[in-house]
């Protein structure tokens, strides 16, 4: 762990584009990774299958973040609050929060899992599925639940190493993960002709080799994080969870606000068709390519703000903000050049029927704003997380999530009539609130306020 100790020094006082590249680099990476490991199911899905597979692997996609947001708040914040811990060398409490924050996300999950498996109908039926595609997002959407307890611990464990400065090994996980999936896939979904079904075990499967290597990694660095693994060590400490919950509250509100509302959205759009379906779903995993490197470089700046503030050194949290700004642009601008000039091929990666590369065409102009919000949102979010600002995170959370989200998408696409496009435009526009105010927050220097005293 000698490098990762190194990496924590060079979050407080090492120089700020290198430090937050070189700690962006694996997150990005894994992010990439994470990208390719859910459209593999996509394309294979969409290939093998054709356009109604394709279709319910989208809607089951949404289903399954349904029931994620909760692991991706809590490990965010639990996140943040080790790397404070380790900007102000309190480790004892790194130890109390190691423990803490396992019992409470397997617990979530267990218990989330088995409300899942009694409404899921329900659920299926408010997204407006349509009847001939229904029995195969229930395929896709109750075998990914079963995954949900690996999902959690994923997401737990790499909190936990990255909230110590260890980027590299989460994207080592992610990628034993996404091989294991991808070849199972093609074995699935091929040649045993399992179908959506098939494509939600093999990322079930690649979810669980990946966490059990990482809790292994964990007992075997026990010293370095400050846990023994002891059975009372896994108890929830008060001095743990109430800073989790300060925090991870309003990070989960936002996550659910963000999901909920664009599965509202999305139940609108899915009336338009499978083809509809299908061209939304694709071109939401085409958002997450440049949404791998804003969610990289936000958990980085996260991070190094977190621990920046936790030393005492106020000036190099600007600095990260500004970095994080350009280094986001740089692929964005490269992501919307080639949407702009080559949408067929970039949708004729997951289908070739010819009314869904149709479609396409029309969404080009919606991802040019998505990539805008893509471009504007990591810095804000690194700030405001970084800081440990959990009322300025609940108000992202229910403009971005709640209000504008569902008002804008309602507006331009039912009142002004504008159709799927409005409702894509909606979603899109949205994404522009978290720079809006983040903006605000670091002009008006009251992020300031969180910093520890300075340290010799």
């Amino acid at each position: 762990m000698a490098k990762e100790k190194q990496l924590i020094h060079d979050l407080t006082v090492g120089s700020v584009p290198g430090t937050l590249l070189r700690f962006a680099l694996p997150l990005f990476l894994s992010g990439l990774l994470q990208m390719v490991y859910n459209m593999v199911d996509m394309v294979v899905v969409g290939r093998f299958v054709g356009t109604d597979g394709l279709s319910a692997v989208a809607i089951g996609g949404e289903v399954l973040q349904l029931i994620t947001f909760v692991a991706m708040g809590f490990s965010n914040a639990g996140q943040i609050l080790i790397s404070r811990y380790v900007g102000e060398n309190r480790y004892d409490k790194v130890g109390e929060m190691v423990g803490t924050l396992f019992t409470l996300l397997m617990t979530i999950a267990v218990v989330i899992m088995v409300i899942f498996l009694c409404t899921y109908r329900g659920i299926i039926n408010w997204l407006n599925t349509p009847a001939e595609i229904w029995e195969y997002t229930r395929q896709y959407s109750v075998t990914c639940v079963f995954g949900c307890v690996f999902i959690y611990g994923y997401n737990l464990v790499s909190a936990i190493l990255r909230g110590m400065g260890d980027s590299k090994h989460p994207f080592i996980f992610i990628a034993m993960a996404a091989i294991i999936n991808m070849v199972l896939d093609v074995l699935f979904v091929g040649p045993m002709h399992m179908g959506p079904m098939g494509a939600a075990l093999a990322t079930v499967i690649g979810q669980a080799v990946s966490f059990l290597f990482a809790v292994r990694l964990l007992y075997r660095n026990r010293e370095n994080i400050h846990f023994d693994f002891a059975p009372a060590s896994f108890s929830i400490r008060k001095d743990a969870i109430a800073p989790l919950i300060s925090l991870g509250i309003p990070m989960v509100i936002q996550s659910a606000a963000i999901t909920f509302s664009m599965l509202f959205v999305n139940s609108y759009i899915n009336t338009y068709g499978t083809t509809a379906v299908a061209v939304t779903g694709v071109a939401r995993k085409l958002e997450t390519m440049i949404g791998v490197v804003s969610q990289a470089i936000s958990s980085a700046g996260g991070a190094m703000i977190a621990q920046a503030l936790g030393a005492g050194k106020i000036r190099r949290v600007p600095r990260v903000v500004g970095h994080a700004l350009w280094i986001v642009a740089i692929p964005a601008g490269i992501f919307a050049l080639v949407t702009g000039t080559h949408p067929e091929w970039l949708f004729g990666l997951f289908s070739t029927d010819p009314e869904v590369l149709d479609m396409a065409v029309i969404y080009v102009p919606v991802a040019m704003v998505q990539y805008l919000g893509a471009t504007l949102r990591p810095a804000s979010f690194a700030l405001i997380n970084g800081s440990g600002n959990s009322r300025l995170n609940l108000t992202v959370a229910i403009l971005d999530g709640i209000i504008c989200r569902i008002g804008l998408a309602l507006l331009l696409g039912v009142a002004l009539q504008w159709g799927i496009t409005g409702f894509w435009y909606g979603n899109a526009l949205s994404g522009l609130v978290p720079f809006l105010i983040g903006g605000s927050y670091l002009l008006s220097g009251a992020w300031k306020k969180r910093a520890s005293a300075p340290q010799a």
